[in-house]
């Protein structure tokens, strides 16, 4: 239970550390920035792992490159959205 808790808290800071990054802060509240976290870390996880070898928040492990690979996933996941959204990656 513990370990849901502090992957949703986890997932909530990545997915705000790419919103500032990506500049859609303004656009999202406090739910889309977990689930931006949490979908971006397993994109994160899906590409970049094995490039880095590091695993992504979603494999339970919680060190500094899984959180560089998850915030990776998560703009990446932002600069998708924002193409589909506005026909710019900005």
């Amino acid at each position: 239970m513990i370990n849901f808790i502090v992957w949703l808290i986890v997932g909530g800071v990545v997915g705000w550390l790419a919103s500032l990054i990506m500049r859609t802060d303004a656009q999202q509240g406090v739910f889309l920035n977990i689930v931006v976290g949490i979908i971006g870390a397993a994109l994160g996880g899906w590409l970049i792992s094995p490039l880095l070898g590091a695993p992504s928040i979603n494999q339970d492990a919680f060190n500094f490159g899984s959180l560089v690979v998850s915030l990776i996933g998560a703009v990446i996941l932002l600069a998708i959205v924002n193409l589909f959204r506005r026909g710019t990656v900005r």
